[in-house]
């Protein structure tokens, strides 16, 4: 029976041998390693009739069989003539056949590439031997055995003190905290920090644990020269992507300075233009015609552009901003918040217009369409109005700045709000008794100026009836309901002093009797008359 690996030194020449019409492929993606116990010894191309991945582990075969061959330490590798190049043999195996192909290729001549690859091959087998002699099994035992004894040790330290230690942080934790949460008279709980602080501590003693674990396994592996290069897989699958990481940190690292450069210059911006409208607030600077109630907003917008021209700079520096899948996400993340803020820029730009045009400040009592209230805050996206029955009532700034705004609070020339009310009377009396019967009303009700005086317009000839306009002028906007009602009430008591009829709004003929009051009211109900009585 022909043994395998003399089977296997006769696949590769035979293909080499069939290849004489054929053409060795040069492109970097036919190229495989050739590896022994995880090392890669050098790199072998394929030929149209052989893959180059079939093709290594072929010659990989070969070495591990010719160093299980002999227990000798050393080992001969010839280089010998072949017609397609060279050939390596060592006693009876051939190795592998180096072309001239291969050699032109790699930019050699065939013999030296032939040279190189028997000086591998010679290291690769005899490190292979002296792993499986009896003093190395001694020396990886001994390795194996302090591996075990170290992470036994560890173990019964993490498992007896980790608790130990997760409780003396959970105490120093509430401790820092009790001062805390009495200034904050318990908004901030020690005891909820602590519990989250030792839930942390747990997930890292144990991740630190299983990783300890991983590489200990890795290293007992890696004693014993059977399970070498399997532990070498382990070691990569870890070991290599911290590498990388800690590469990438470090190649990082101009980058990172730089976003450091820019988070402080924006920083200390943005704490220049606080310092700057904290002393505007305070009326220490004067900014022409810049009013204190602009502070808050104006701070805001002035942070918003400088992080925003801060991130424009700090773009390019940001890890992955190159990348096609951070590009796309950028533009997928631009469109939803287009699409999905139409609304809201709107509120926020018609927000600005409303603070900055001086139309309405917080305190002013305005009327927007039918609402009318205080102005209690002025916000971005809405004006919060206190309405008269003490309602709060917010108005989304869109629409404060789409409505008519009518502002009672606002000054214009020093005169006051022109407070007005109309009354229908007959056309039997006479309009001067009218007039200053009205202008009577009006000095007799409190926050009404005498000065300018109170004035009578003739707003309508009505079909049955003189429509008299009353008009007063006052500085308390304010209190606006209050002042219309008592003028109301005064229009009453003196029409009825002077027995004149106020015309109802829809009127039919004169009543034979005027329709006033024939005595004053005593103050007191029908159902109080019934608690007297009894």
């Amino acid at each position: 029976m022909t043994p395998s690996f003399v089977l296997a030194q006769e696949t590769e020449e035979n293909f080499i041998e069939d290849a004489e019409q054929t053409q060795i492929v040069g492109d970097e993606t036919y190229v495989a390693p050739v590896v022994v116990e995880g090392e890669v010894l050098f790199q072998v191309r394929g030929f149209t009739a052989l893959p180059a991945d079939e093709r290594a582990e072929t010659i990989a075969t070969k070495i591990i069989e010719l160093a299980e061959a002999s227990e000798e330490p050393s080992v001969e590798i010839e280089v010998l003539p072949h017609r397609y190049g060279k050939v390596l043999v060592s006693g009876d195996i051939q190795i592998v056949v180096v072309t001239g192909a291969e050699a032109k290729l790699e930019g050699l001549k065939v013999e030296a590439l032939g040279e190189l690859y028997a000086e591998q091959v010679k290291t690769a087998v005899e490190a292979y031997r002296a792993k499986r002699t009896q003093s190395a099994r001694i020396n990886s035992a001994t390795h194996a055995f302090a591996w075990t004894v170290g992470f036994i040790l560890l173990s019964i330290l993490f498992f007896r003190r980790r608790n130990s230690l997760v409780r003396a942080v959970g105490r120093f934790v509430e401790g820092r905290f009790a001062d805390v949460e009495q200034v904050t008279k318990t908004i901030v709980r020690g005891q909820a920090v602590a519990g989250l602080v030792r839930f942390i501590l747990q997930l890292l003693c144990w991740g630190s644990y299983f990783m300890v674990f991983y590489y200990y396994l890795s290293l007992v592996m890696f004693s014993i020269a059977e399970t070498r290069p399997l532990a070498q897989l382990l070691l990569t699958y870890v070991t290599d992507p911290l590498i990388d990481i800690l590469k990438g940190f470090v190649a990082y690292l101009p980058s990172l300075i730089t976003l450091v450069i820019i988070v402080f210059i924006t920083r200390y911006l943005i704490q220049g233009v606080k310092v700057l409208l904290d002393n505007v607030e305070a009326g220490v600077l004067e900014l022409g015609d810049f009013e204190r109630h602009w502070v808050a907003p104006t701070y805001f917008l002035s942070r918003i552009v400088i992080i925003g021209i801060a991130l424009v700079f700090a773009y390019p520096h940001i890890p992955g901003s190159d990348s096609a899948a951070f590009q796309g996400l950028t533009i997928i993340a631009g469109v939803m918040v287009s699409l999905g803020s139409n609304t809201v820029v709107s509120n926020i730009m018609a927000g600005l217009f409303v603070i900055y045009r001086r139309s309405t400040n917080v305190g002013d009592r305005i009327k927007v369409g039918d609402l009318t209230g205080d102005v209690v805050e002025i916000k971005l996206m809405e004006t919060i109005l206190k309405s008269l029955k003490n309602e709060l009532i917010s108005i989304p700034n869109a629409k404060l700045l789409n409505s008519e705004v009518v502002n009672y609070t606002r000054v214009i020339d020093g005169r006051g709000l022109l407070v007005h009310t109309v009354v229908g009377i007959g056309y039997e009396e006479p309009p001067k008794k009218i007039e200053a019967m009205l202008i009577e009303a009006a000095d007799r009700t409190k926050g009404l100026k005498k000065t300018p005086k109170p004035f009578v317009l003739w707003s309508q000839l009505a079909d049955y009836a003189i429509n008299y306009e009353i008009n007063a002028f006052t500085s308390r906007g304010g209190h606006l309901p209050k002042i219309m009602s008592d003028l109301h009430s005064n229009i009453v008591d003196v029409f009825n002093e002077n027995n004149t009829q106020i015309m109802t709004p829809s009127y039919e003929a004169d009543p034979e009797i005027p329709k006033i009051p024939n005595e004053d009211w005593d103050g007191t109900l029908a159902h109080q008359l019934g608690v007297e009585q009894k």
